[in-house]
């Protein structure tokens, strides 16, 4: 029978039962709702609402069902329609009256609510910790990778070497980012919406700063039609996901690249790779490939809830059952996506000659041939046009920078002298590059332990002592 019963004549369809239902989405909140139910139950008691005796018999009959699901024994029912419903109609049948009266002053629209902020604080906090993993294997590839030197790129074309421990520590600064937007997601989720009921509060002599400290929540929400309606909290946390998701698929592609014939950079794991049903010789990198499709799909779990909460009046609207779904998707899925990352990055055998052999290709020395004229006074400008006139008399003879002789340098300009041999050197040109955030080795390596540094800082984030 529904809750709601006294004030109808008959009962919805089979199938309006089944649509309206969300217990098969948000059973598994199951571990929430008795937090919060527990913490309601003590808190009317000490307020004198419902006996102690009763708060006693709820809190321990609430224990017995949440081990019942834990160990497979409780038989969730279609007909309750949600996790709350489940639960409570369980608690009555087990405790009698004791039971009924723990739904006073409160609603299922600040318990649903309560369970949701108190589920995604969990797993913001998880998501930061498989974040943390993540750009720990990205800091310790680029450590053991200090000495190869590869091409960078602009356009897909070769622009500059650069050091490959560069490359990889320009990732972990994005998932740093990440890890960022992960805590603000949390932080937005650590408020206490229960006590706000239906949506006005109620009569009842609640403490809502008691439940909030006996729930690890930060504060209470200061208003009741925003407690019961808000669910911006889910955006920030899905936001958060389709972002790193979408670092995620960039450095996917690249892996891709990389471990193509043509490039040749790296060989992933035979635990990271499937075979072709017809090909025998295929080594695919299909699970480079699936986190990079399933970045669609969890930016399509944010635009959904976008979308759903775009026109809603306060407070709570039915609309409101279809937050959970894509948010505990997201979810997931990103920590799903954090963890085969961190598990094909760390497998990944890196090949140092083929790297360097691509960063001679191309005139990756040409921007510091300009640099050498300009350091002697031609003006950069006109240094860009010289060289310019050099790489384009490589294309016709089919060679190199470095293949040229001094004597076509100095067809070009005069200033040019026989230590122009160095501006083509590739670990010098890298080298040179010291400034504040650039490729160099000494450059690297004090970025490096600024990652490192900055991780230690977020192991301390204080979502991780909930």
């Amino acid at each position: 029978m529904a809750l709601w019963s006294g004030r109808f004549e008959e009962s919805v369809s089979g199938f309006t039962q089944r649509f309206g239902a969300s217990l098969p989405i948000d059973k598994e909140l199951y571990a929430q709702d008795i937090q919060g139910s527990k913490a309601h139950a003590a808190m009317l008691a000490a307020m004198g609402v419902i006996a102690q005796e009763d708060a006693d018999a709820i809190t321990a009959a609430l224990a017995d069902i949440e081990q019942d699901i834990e160990e497979g024994r409780f038989a969730f029912d279609i007909d309750d329609e949600d996790i709350h419903m489940s639960i409570e109609s369980e608690l009555i049948s087990r405790i009698g009256d004791a039971g009924a009266r723990l739904h006073t002053g409160r609603s299922r629209n600040d318990q649903v609510a309560t369970d949701t902020r108190l589920h995604m604080k969990q797993r913001a906090a998880s998501l930061m910790k498989a974040n943390l993993r993540l750009r720990e294997v990205l800091a310790s590839q680029a450590e053991a990778h200090m000495d190869v030197v590869m091409p960078g790129y602009t356009h897909m074309q070769h622009a500059q070497p650069v050091l490959f421990a560069h490359h990889l520590l320009a990732y972990a600064w994005m998932f740093t980012r990440d890890f960022d937007r992960l805590s603000m997601a949390y932080e937005a989720a650590d408020a206490n919406p229960l006590g706000a009921a239906a949506l006005a509060g109620t009569t009842y002599p609640l403490d809502r700063f008691a439940t909030t400290e006996a729930l690890g929540f930060a504060r209470p929400i200061p208003n009741s039609l925003d407690a019961v309606s808000d669910r911006d909290f889910l955006l920030d946390l899905m936001y958060a996901a389709s972002v790193s998701c979408i670092h995620l698929s960039r450095l996917c592609e690249e892996i891709i690249l990389w471990s193509t014939s043509e490039f040749g950079f790296i060989t992933l794991s035979d635990a990271y790779s499937t075979g072709s049903s017809i090909m025998p010789q295929k080594k695919n990198p299909d699970f480079a490939e699936l986190i990079r499709g399933k970045t669609g799909r969890v930016v399509g779990d944010l635009m959904a809830l976008m979308m759903m909460l775009k026109s809603l009046p306060l407070a709570y609207n039915k609309d409101m059952q279809e937050d959970k779904e894509g948010a505990l998707d997201a979810a997931s899925t990103l920590e799903d996506c954090y963890l085969c990352m961190a598990g094909m990055l760390e497998t990944m055998t890196v090949h140092k000659e083929a790297m360097l052999a691509q960063a001679k290709k191309g005139y990756l020395a040409a921007t510091d041939v300009a640099d050498y004229l300009a350091k002697r006074g031609v003006p950069f400008r006109k240094a860009h046009e010289i060289v310019g006139h050099l790489v384009l008399l490589c294309d016709k003879r089919g060679c190199d920078l470095d293949d040229l002789a001094l004597a076509d340098f100095k067809a070009e300009s005069d200033v040019f002298e026989a230590d122009i041999v160095d501006a083509l050197d590739l670990r010098a040109i890298v080298d040179a590059r010291t400034t504040y955030g650039g490729t160099a080795t000494t450059a690297v390596a004090q970025q490096l332990q600024e990652v490192r540094t900055r991780m230690a800082g977020d192991l301390a984030c204080a979502a991780f002592g909930s």
